[in-house]
């Protein structure tokens, strides 16, 4: 089929129209011959009541010569649409009439050659069809006219009239002569009515590419106006995705900016200080300063790459275990502040994600808690289970089993962050007030990214009593994992 809407919709309107032309022709054709053949057989039948009223020597008369029962005969000047149910041959009505005893008064002299002069009568008053001579001929037969006689008339079935053939032919040639007519009319509304999709293709190509504003064509006809709105929504997205951008790199620039400083200071201290412990802190600060540019690179790259919803491979893993080693990692900064961790891990629980996701979000919120915690306090790591909570009273009231999470929750007891902060803890490069802690405010929003990119939910409360901050990331437990553990024990 043709790719082309308005060719596509011509065919599939015309060739609807052609087709109900058809049957109605059809059906045209049927009640017409329907109606001629009880017309005619009623004309039978007159003939016959006429012949019923007439004497024999009148019938003897009118048996020798013709009885044409032709409905119109061609004669004067007629156009040809006029002819269209002219009878163009001759068609003659046999008839005989018979006693009440059976004898024959008169007769057609061509039913001898038929061998019909014979046939029996049928005993009831009515229609029948018969063989005479090889063809076929519709008989009506009337008994007891007011004279006593039986008469049967007889007319030749392929002989009927033209009535009916010029019938379809005035219905059809009306629709041979409108069909290309309808054609063009058709094309021209397909044409008309698809110009607000030409519209709206032009608007779009002539659009220069900086302008994202919605797509605007008037008044659009409502089976467009999904198409309008589509685009719109995608260009909504797509000039809010590069506003993003824009200020995810403004901000990366600005944090990369300070730490690039520093550096360029410290070695500027280097290269002229003569005392070589002087000379080697400074190298030493070059150093964190490189460190502090690299991490910050690697969690740029990687908000980067959660962003893009790159496909990662997943496995079932022990967020536990995960634990464990971020611990281990970040054990040399939690002793620097003299913080003790304390881990409380249901090493059972799994959960499916990337191993080294799930490792960078553990390093994140720890890292987050040692460096914004107070001295001499304490961080808690926790892995648990728990149910899901029922949304709906139905639910509960009809049983349905709950949803097992994983709670993912690292605890501490520091200053904490202010109310009014915490809606805004997992804007990139944010820094609650207040804060003299170095870093680049993007450990918590990429702690967001990893919990959305696995379908978990993410939430801050308070940490340990009542002081500090709480962050709780909440998994979808292995399905598997659930259901082994679910089993009768062997």
């Amino acid at each position: 089929m043709s790719a082309s809407i308005r060719r596509r919709l011509m065919l599939l309107v015309l060739a609807s129209i052609a087709l109900v032309w058809a049957i109605a022709l059809a059906s045209s054709y049927r009640q017409a011959t329907r109606e001629v053949a009880e017309w005619e057989e009623a004309r039978l039948a007159e003939v016959a009541q006429m012949l019923g009223l007439l004497d024999q020597s009148n019938l003897v008369t009118l048996a020798n010569a013709h009885i044409d029962v032709r409905e119109e005969e061609r004669g004067g000047e007629t156009s040809a649409n006029d002819t269209d149910d002219d009878d163009s041959l001759p068609r003659d009505a046999l008839f005989q009439v018979r006693t009440r005893n059976g004898d024959v008064i008169a007769g057609s002299p061509p039913l001898r050659a038929l061998n019909a002069w014979d046939l029996p009568v049928p005993p009831v008053t009515g229609v029948q069809d018969v063989v005479l001579g090889g063809q076929t001929y519709h008989s009506f037969t009337l008994r007891d006219t007011p004279l006593g006689h039986t008469v049967r008339v007889f007319e030749q079935a392929n002989t009927r009239s033209d009535l009916v053939s010029g019938v379809a032919s005035r219905i059809a040639r009306p629709a041979l002569i409108a069909l290309p007519v309808l054609a063009l009319l058709v094309w021209s509304s397909i044409g008309w009515s698809l110009a607000p999709l030409r519209t709206l293709s032009d608007a779009i190509r002539s659009r220069d590419i900086n302008r994202l504003e919605p797509v605007d064509i008037g008044h659009a006809p409502i089976e467009v106006r999904p198409l309008v709105d589509a685009i719109n929504l995608l260009l909504s997205r797509l000039l809010h995705s590069l506003e993003r951008e824009r200020a995810f790199t403004a901000d990366a620039a600005h944090e990369l900016k300070t730490p690039l400083a520093a550096i360029k200071v410290q070695a500027q201290v280097a290269l002229a200080e003569p005392d070589p412990a002087r000379q080697r802190l400074a190298m030493e600060r070059v150093v964190q300063g490189v460190d502090r540019s690299a991490r910050l690179a690697e969690q740029l790259l990687l908000l980067a790459r959660l962003d893009m919803q790159e496909k990662l491979a997943t496995a079932p893993l022990a967020p536990g275990a995960v634990a464990k080693n971020a611990l281990l990692a970040n054990a040399g900064n939690a002793q620097q502040k003299n913080i003790r961790v304390t881990l409380n891990c249901d090493m059972r629980a799994e959960i499916v994600a990337e191993p080294v996701l799930i490792g960078i979000l553990f390093d994140n919120l720890l890292d987050n808690a040692i460096k914004y915690g107070s001295d001499g306090g304490t961080i808690e790591i926790a892995v648990r289970r728990e149910k899901e909570q029922v949304l709906t009273p139905l639910g509960e009231y009809l049983g349905e089993p709950l949803k097992e999470r994983i709670l993912v929750s690292v605890r501490d007891d520091g200053p904490g962050v202010a109310p009014e902060d915490l809606a805004r803890l997992t804007d990139r490069f944010f820094r609650a007030t207040g804060n003299q802690a170095t870093g680049s405010g993007l450990g918590l929003s990429i702690v967001a990214r990893i919990a959305q990119h696995f379908g978990a939910t993410m939430r801050f409360g308070t940490g340990l009593a009542g002081r500090g901050l709480a962050v709780d990331v909440s998994f979808p437990a292995y399905a598997a994992a659930a259901a082994e553990r679910l089993k009768p024990a062997a």
